[in-house]
Formats: structure tokens, sequence, C-alpha cells
């Protein structure tokens, strides 16, 4: 009978907890170590504070876990979860009074969803916990693979040498999964074994966090709501910085500050103006925030770099490979950074999964009821088709997953200008464009840029290409409305009556792309 493979997976952050669910019931036999102890331990928290602690589950990430096969799951995570149906942006008049713009997200009503980074991980661990083909160790780091003879070397940081260093053990596996982040141990010794192109950038931008605690409901019950909007991503923008709030299930918001570094140099030597500068730059934050509190926060809080990463090939050979942030870190302003990890899963396993069933179909050196093979031969047989069947699928992930996983890194740098700037007419203009097709116009199935990477599972290049060839169109059609009071007419009566014209549409822009 065939051994079950082994599928080693560092990092248990939410991409390595649902990479060891799917690899789990698929019949690997999974063993996932982590370096920080496990979160759910609530005297550890502090430790863990590298990520901001509220995230935006959108399309892309709801739809891996949906595909993870357990559907409580899923549930018990969309429960803990606050709808955010837009922006909320706040700033000041001339007269000085404070004003707030909705903007929402999609003109068709659909939210992104704010969770607390902390409960959606415990969630994935425990439903691991009750797997008996999963083994979990935390305080657990990786100091050295050779994916060649695919064993691995582990420092356990609960057990002492005598010389008071942790012991190392040493590990074998058929197949090593990095999931373990921006500094991910795995991605630095696959390096030593795969030509990887390897590309890191620091923005000229530190963030630190902050938080609006729940306040009491007007209702007098003496029951904590939200200061705010829950149901927005409140943004406070400038030039140069930002202030965003993101609801959190409590009642309270965790807010963020983006600052160039040199700002918060100039804070750090004097915290005590970080009222005054909170209140120069976002109008408001100082009426549910407390001065006190933003320079407890402050200085308390650590004040950390973003880092974008981007490499290729993610993979050597049949033993290792690496998604999530370990192979394309993004700054966090599109809010996919965990949602691409998570669809990462979806696809891999998805390759997986088609390579191992072409295998068993052109020849099958599974079954155990082979009269050509003894029982260690047919072991040895199992073990090869794995082994071609991880060689062929980690190719094909690596071929296909970079492209994507670029052009959202670009995009989410791109949405950093847009939420600075999301009150210029240009934007705002730009915007009500975009809008105005998607809702009044949907036989041309036309959508903005942000519907298509939040709310679809099309592959980010594809929504990029989509976009621009639609924002080419309506350039063009803008320019005619402009020197064409006859086609502005036109434009005018096909709206009034609505009429099915995807086709003639179609024909149109083929012709005018051909002029």
């Amino acid at each position: 009978m065939a051994r079950p493979q082994k599928m080693v997976i560092v990092g248990a952050g939410p991409v390595g907890s649902l990479a060891a669910l799917y690899a789990a019931q698929r019949g690997y036999q999974v063993e996932v170590y982590e370096l920080r102890p496990d979160l759910r331990d609530p005297r550890i928290v502090p430790l863990n504070f590298t990520k901001s602690i509220n995230l935006a589950l959108s399309e892309r990430g709801i739809n891996a876990i949906r595909h993870a096969g357990l559907p409580d799951l899923l549930q018990d995570i969309l429960g803990a979860c606050v709808p955010m149906r837009g922006r909320m942006i706040h700033g000041k008049k001339p007269s000085g009074a404070l004003y707030q713009v909705p903007q929402d997200f999609d003109v068709h009503g659909r939210c992104n969803l704010a969770m607390d980074r902390g409960a959606l991980n415990a969630r994935l661990l425990d439903a691991l916990e009750d797997l008996p083909n999963v083994e979990l160790f935390f305080n657990h780091k990786l100091t050295g693979a050779d994916f060649r003879a695919r064993k691995a070397w582990i420092e356990d940081r609960d057990r002492l040498s005598p010389s008071g260093r942790p012991r190392e053990i040493e590990i074998a596996f058929d197949l090593m999964l990095g999931a373990d982040g921006a500094h991910s141990a795995v991605r630095y010794h696959l390096m030593k074994f795969s030509r990887m192109d390897y590309q890191q950038e620091y923005i000229d931008t530190l963030w630190c966090e902050f938080r609006i605690d729940a306040g009491k409901a007007q209702t007098g019950s003496g029951a904590e709501t939200w200061k705010i909007s829950p149901n927005h991503l409140h943004i406070w923008p400038g030039k140069d910085f930002m202030f965003i709030a993101i609801p959190s299930e409590d009642g309270s918001f965790t807010c963020t500050l983006f600052l160039p570094a040199s700002h918060f140099a100039t804070l750090e030597a004097d915290p005590s103006q970080v009222p005054n500068f909170f209140d120069v730059n976002f109008p408001g934050v100082r009426d549910h925030i407390s001065d006190a509190s933003l320079i407890e926060a402050f200085n308390t809080n650590p004040h950390l770099p973003l880092i974008s990463l981007k490499c290729k090939p993610y993979h050597f050979g049949s033993s290792g490979v690496i998604l999530g942030d370990a192979a394309h870190a993004m700054v966090p302003f599109y809010g996919q950074g965990m949602n691409t990890g998570m669809e990462d899963v979806r696809l891999l396993f998805a390759i997986l999964d088609k390579h191992r069933t072409q295998l068993a179909e052109t020849n099958n050196p599974l079954s155990d009821d082979s009269d050509d093979y003894d029982a260690m031969e047919a072991s040895t047989a199992a073990d090869a088709a794995a082994d071609q069947a991880h060689a062929q699928a980690l190719a094909e992930y690596s071929a296909t997953r970079w492209v994507d996983a670029h052009t959202i890194n670009d995009l989410a740098f791109q949405n950093y200008v847009e939420m600075r700037t999301s009150q210029s007419t240009t934007y705002k203009l730009r915007k009500a464009l975009e809008e105005f097709m998607s809702l009044r116009f949907p036989c041309f199935g036309w959508q903005t840029k942000y519907s298509l990477v939040v709310f679809s599972n099309r592959p980010y290049s594809e929504c990029v290409r989509r976009t621009d060839r639609q924002g080419r169109v309506l350039m063009r059609v803008f320019a005619g409305l402009v020197t064409s009071p006859l086609l502005a007419a036109g434009v005018w009566l096909a709206y009034s009556y609505r009429r099915p014209m995807k086709e003639l549409w179609h024909n149109a822009v083929a012709i005018w792309q051909m002029m």
C-alpha cells in the first residue's frame, strides 16, 4: 500500500493554515511549523504585533475558504465579519466645518468584509486541530533546508540543549510549502537551489496602529457600539500621508497612520505634537481618540515599514514552493494581500489535483491489486508518480501565477495614490463615468477596475487588460460626445430606451479600433 505523502508547511498564518486544510483533505500527512507561539494563547498577543489586527476579506479569500470544503467554517468566519459597503472620506471645509463623504465600493452594492486577523487565524487553526493527519508545532524555527535531499532542520525553541541553545531536529518531507511571510526562511533556502529572480522595495512610508474604542449606544441600554459608521472604511486623506479606520465586531475601530519616515522622525522627537498633527491633518479624529491615547499609541506601538516584493519562479523541482507574502508581499492599499495569498492556495491545489488526476488516468501505479509489483515496488512507483505530479504542477503554478501576482503588487501601490487623492476632480469624474456605464448600460458588461479586482475571481492581469480597454473606449466616446452633438444625441436616445444593443456596441468598438 502506498504511503501518504508528507507535506511540511512553514508558517501558520491564515495562508499557511488554509494550505494545511487543503492538503489534509487530500490525504497528505501534514506538519505545520510556526516560528511564533500559538496566537490563540492570549498571553502572547503582543509578540505577534507585526501586522494590522484587522483585514478586508473579499471574494477571492472567501472563495478560497469555500473550496476548503468546510461549510461550517466558512459560515463561522462570515458571521464574525463586519460588512463595509464603501469608503467614508473625512475632511474640513474652509469654514472649519467637518464633513464626511461616502463613496461606495461598488455601484451594485457589493461589500468588503472587515475581520479581526487573529480571529480568522484562530478559526483556521481550530479546524486543523480536528484533523487526524495534521500536526501543529509552534515556537519552531526553520534553520536550513535541502530541497534535493528533501530534508530540513528546525530549532525547537521549547526544548533547550545542555548548552542552553534550542535543540535542532531534522525532518524529512516530500513537499515543503513556504507561507512564512515577507522575510521567508523557506524562500531564502529555496533560492540556493532555484535560479530565482528577486526584487524588493521599501516605500518611504511607515505605519503605526491606533484604536477608536467602542462607544455607548444612543438608546441608553449601556451596550457598546461604533462611534462612526461601521459599514465604511474611513479615510482621512492627505497629499503625503493618510489615516484609516476599519471596523471591528466589538464596536471598536482599528486605525492605521501611514506617514513618511521623515514625519515620523519629527514626531518621535517631540511626541507631544502628535495631537496637534492629527488636528491639522486628520480633522475629527481627536473627537474619537483622546490626546493621551494618541500619544500613548504613537509611543508604544511599533513604527513599521512597508515592503513590496516580487520574485519568480516560486518553486524548485517537485519538492518546494512558496506562496502568500513569501512570494509576493505587497503594500496593503488594495486590501488584497491576504486574499491573494488565499487564492494562491486554491489555485495551487487545483493544479496539483489536475496533474494527479491526469497521471492516474494515464498510468496508475497506485493500485494495490497490481500483479506486477510487490509491496515495495508498488510503493516506490507510487512515490515516483506523486513526485512527477508535483514537479509538473509546481512548474505550471510558477509559470502562470507570477504575472497576476506582479499585477496586483503594482495595483496595490497605485491605489495608495488614489486613496490619498480620492477627493480630486479627476478621480471623481472617472469614477462617476465608470459607474454610470456599469449601472445604466449593463448589456455592455462594463465594470470598474476595483469591482473586477475585488469582487470577482478573474486573474488580476485580465482585470487590468479589460479595464484598460474600457478606458480607451470611454475616452474615445467622451471625445466624440464633446465634438459631435449628433453622437451625443444618439447616446442619449440609447440610454433613454435602453434596448438590447450589446452586439451593436461590440461592432462599433471593433470599427473604431480599426480607425
